[in-house]
């Protein structure tokens, strides 16, 4: 049998086994410094409220702080989920360099906006 006859299957099936969350984006990591979370106000107040006990803060190597403890986020694409502290298992969709989008359960975005450079969390 031809070498190349052999390869082709074999590549094909390798392609098939690689999980689904490597094909979402490569690796990255968030712009370090202080994430404020909040929801739109309206006409007649402010613009947009801040969420207490929400805020957490981007630190080195894919870590996060917040007035709970530390933990972990993995972000690949545009996606980011918390995996250990106290934020684990919440997810985000980033837009722009500066800003997170709440998602729900389902993987929509919600009304919940996280941006950096908001007042610091500890």
């Amino acid at each position: 049998m031809d070498r190349r006859s052999i390869f082709a299957p074999c590549a094909l099936a390798a392609s098939l086994a690689v999980p689904s969350m490597a094909t979402a984006g490569m690796l990255g990591t968030l712009p370090h410094g202080p994430y404020t979370c909040s929801l739109p106000g309206d006409a007649g107040g402010e613009a947009w409220r801040e969420l207490q006990g929400k805020s957490f803060t981007i630190k080195n190597a894919s870590t996060y702080h917040t007035d709970a403890g530390s933990g972990i986020y993995l972000m690949t694409g545009d996606r980011v989920v918390f995996t250990r502290g106290p934020m684990k298992g919440m997810r985000f969709k980033r837009v722009g360099s500066a800003t997170l989008l709440w998602l729900d359960e389902q993987g929509n975005p919600g009304r919940i906006r996280c941006t950096r450079g908001g007042a610091a969390a500890r």
